[in-house]
């Protein structure tokens, strides 16, 4: 019961609030948006995807990896 009620006093201030404040929370989640985007691209490449071509060699080389420490 005390999650519903948290929930609904979110909803309701949400509500509640102003074009300056829902203008600034949409910029803000746009930012996160972008922000994450472009920093799952850059740092955080698909590296199984780009040396090998197959399901069956991905899954050879994690399980080699797991098993003997990558070695």
């Amino acid at each position: 019961m005390k999650i519903r009620a948290i929930i609904d006093m979110y909803i309701e201030g949400f509500r509640n609030m102003g074009k300056l404040g829902k203008k600034l929370w949409a910029i803000i989640i746009i930012k996160f948006i972008v922000l994450f985007v472009v920093i799952k691209m850059l740092f955080f490449p698909d590296i199984l995807h780009e040396q090998f071509h197959s399901d069956k060699e991905r899954a050879d080389y994690v399980l080699k990896n797991l098993t003997e420490g990558g070695q």
